[in-house]
């Protein structure tokens, strides 16, 4: 028998943010350091949470590095 599960929704949510020094490379705006949150739900219910660190632009969202 085979079951198959399909990813429903998986969403960055920015949870605090700082300024930082430096500039993004795309658009040379500036960037912040951001603690972010993966969440993920298969099949409508919550099954995956996982929290790092990134610096993301606070122009056009691009995430220039991460931590984990």
């Amino acid at each position: 028998m085979v079951c198959f599960c399909f990813l429903v929704d998986q969403k960055k949510v920015v949870r605090r943010s700082r300024p930082v020094a430096g500039t993004c490379g795309r658009c040379r705006h500036g960037a912040t350091v951001a603690d972010m949150q993966t969440l993920t739900r298969f099949c409508c219910i919550p099954f995956y949470c996982k929290s790092w660190k990134a610096i993301v632009c606070t122009f056009c969202g691009r995430v220039l590095k991460s931590y984990t």
